[in-house]
């Protein structure tokens, strides 16, 4: 999906289809001839694949650092955010003197990861450091009063936030008052009161420069990080202490596993972190990750897709359903007998997760579908809510939700006193961030924040009528400029003789792909069906024949029972176009190409 505003006429269509079976038009991504030459005879590469870089508007003189990120190149000076110069101060402060320090951290893969990565941290340093995840059922998203007054009153003297913080006012005040020091290190959209704290690191703070807004937590933590070591090593406190600096380049694999989760774009900084955290990944170092994966199955290098589909779903349960420590426990050990039994436990809660997730699922589609009628229009916000869901899946409802509505979508968990806590997902095009922003900025919410594709709040139940007008009165124009321009973009068109691993090699270079730097998509044309079946649950698999005899297979994932899936099934035995993206799969030591199939029409 796109929000370019470009008519469909203005726009160089693939295969001339202006309105495939889920409603969209295939659109060309723009890519000028020249600088496709350039790239592919500099770099070696086929058309096909340099017709991908420069789809991604990479100009010819960035294609080398485009192709091999590196941190060298892209890694910025810590002391460029602010605020920072003053965390990295306060904290080699409380190392040398030997505080009592906490790491307040979220639930989620972002906030298990930053508290992991400075539990690692101040382990290499002869040091400890509390960590602290709240529950989810009993405490809520981020920092609360009671929680830091009791860190306090067991002796610690300063407190650092990852991945929250940023609008947590009353209860980072109170701690202040209590004479705890607060550091804040978060990513979240901010306003333009900030908290009550020592120091407020946040690229998205609005006096902060533009640049490295889409740094996740872990991204700020981990250059935190860089800023606390080198100002250790210029106070001499290592020489002093005759220990070495920590090797911290090792725990990129963590920064890579909260950045893939977090959904942010896979863009400048983040693509060198990921893109460098997934080699350290693939080593196998972590002990916890390792037995995570082992549990999951993975049984290759791991990219973004096992990153965000296989470990991350793990490492959220125990937010979800179980234990909310449970994540930040597994990355930060050494005990490789302890990790095995938490990963099989995370494992366990996944499991219970995916059935609370499909009944919750379930229920939210008919309620919002009953709201809407047969032929009704589709509002520009869906909002479905309940009480008795469970808080720790409406996340994942919502954008299941906003996948089958292509609308911004919050699902909302009622308990039995009326209090509710909601998830939100949005399309491409929306910020519903800053929507829920305003929302609690108008008193309609208790809390809320987020940034642009996803978002969280609390309200009392009675205001969700309020909230729905509140946010399709505010992104009714934003949404309707988006649906207008509904595409899918494509980099080329492929035979599907051409879908064999050499070629998925290859455009793993472009690699890590996710938000901001999407999977290369491509069209085919004249696809036979000669066999479909569902499998799973609502899965379609297929195989393909090109008219030279060549033989593909394919998949549909999460699409028997939706508009692309129908058509698959119905299509046995006869010709169609194709989309979607092509990866390589290992099976018994043989690997083969498939098709992920995205997009069909007849």
């Amino acid at each position: 999906m796109t929000s370019e505003n470009h008519s469909t006429a203005e726009r160089e269509l693939i295969l001339a289809v202006e309105n495939s079976v889920t409603g969209r038009a295939w659109v060309a991504r723009p890519a000028e001839h020249r600088i496709v030459q350039a790239i592919s005879q500099n770099h070696d590469l086929p058309e096909i694949v340099a017709r991908v870089v420069a789809g991604r508007g990479i100009s010819i003189d960035d294609a080398a650092i485009f192709l091999n990120p590196t941190l060298k190149e892209m890694l910025p000076d810590p002391s460029i955010f602010k605020d920072m110069d003053k965390a990295c101060a306060r904290i080699a402060d409380a190392i040398m003197a030997g505080e009592k320090v906490a790491v307040f951290g979220d639930y989620d893969v972002d906030g298990a990861t930053s508290t992991a990565i400075f539990k690692r941290f101040f382990k290499a340093l002869g040091s400890d450091i509390t960590a602290y995840i709240p529950d989810r059922m009993n405490e809520g998203y981020g920092p609360n009063t009671k929680a830091l007054l009791e860190l306090k009153a067991a002796g610690h003297k300063l407190a650092i936030t990852v991945d929250c913080g940023i609008v947590s006012f009353d209860p980072l005040n109170a701690a202040t008052e209590a004479g705890l020091d607060i550091i804040v290190l978060d990513h979240h959209q901010a306003e333009a009161k900030l908290p009550n704290a020592v120091a407020v690191v946040n690229p998205n703070r609005l006096d902060e420069e533009e640049g490295y807004g889409q740094l996740a937590a872990i991204g700020v933590s981990f250059i935190a990080i860089v800023g606390i070591n080198r100002e250790l090593r210029n106070r001499g406190w290592y020489a002093e202490q005759g220990i070495s600096e920590p090797n911290i380049i090792e725990w990129l694999d963590l920064v890579a596993l909260g950045t893939i989760c977090d959904v942010v774009p896979l863009v400048g900084v983040n693509r060198a972190l990921v893109s460098q955290g997934l080699k350290i990944m693939a080593e196998r170092r972590n002990v916890g990750l390792k037995a995570l994966g082992d549990v999951a199955g993975i049984n290759e290098a791991p990219g973004t897709y096992h990153a965000g589909f296989l470990l991350g779903p793990r490492v959220n349960a125990g937010g979800r359903v179980g234990r909310s420590e449970a994540g930040t426990i597994l990355l930060s050990t050494d005990d490789e007998e302890q990790a095995m039994n938490i990963a099989s436990e995370l494992n366990t809660y996944n499991a219970e997760r995916q059935a609370i997730e499909a009944m919750v699922l379930e229920n939210a589609m008919d309620q919002v579908q009953n709201k809407i009628g047969v032929g009704g229009v589709v509002p520009p916000v869906i909002i479905a809510a309940n009480v008795g869901w469970h808080p720790g899946v409406i996340g994942i409802v919502a954008g299941r939700l906003k996948e089958h509505f292509n609308r911004p979508t919050l699902v909302i968990a009622i308990d039995d006193d009326g209090d509710a806590k909601g998830s939100g997902r949005s399309i491409m095009g929306v910020d519903l961030g800053a929507a829920v922003t305003a929302a609690r900025q108008a008193e309609i919410l208790t809390a809320g924040g987020g940034h642009a594709m996803a978002a969280g709040l609390s309200l009392r139940s009675e205001n969700i009528e309020t909230l729905q007008e509140f946010l399709n009165e505010r992104l009714k124009v934003k949404v309707e400029d988006a649906m207008k321009t509904l595409s899918l973009k494509l980099d080329g068109v492929l035979n599907l003789s051409a879908v064999e691993p050499p070629l998925v090699h290859m455009l793993d270079r472009i690699g890590p792909y996710g938000q901001g730097n999407a999977q290369p998509r491509f069209a085919f044309a004249d696809c036979f069906v000669s066999y479909v079946d569902i499998v799973g649950k609502d899965h379609v698999k297929v195989s393909f024949t090109g008219p030279d005899g060549s033989t593909v297979k394919g998949m549909a994932f999460r699409s028997a029972d939706k508009p692309l899936g129908r058509l698959l099934i119905d299509s046995r035995g006869k010709t169609i176009k194709i989309a979607g993206t092509v990866r390589n799969n290992t099976w018994n030591g043989r690997t083969s190409a498939e098709i992920f199939i995205d997009d069909a029409a007849e």
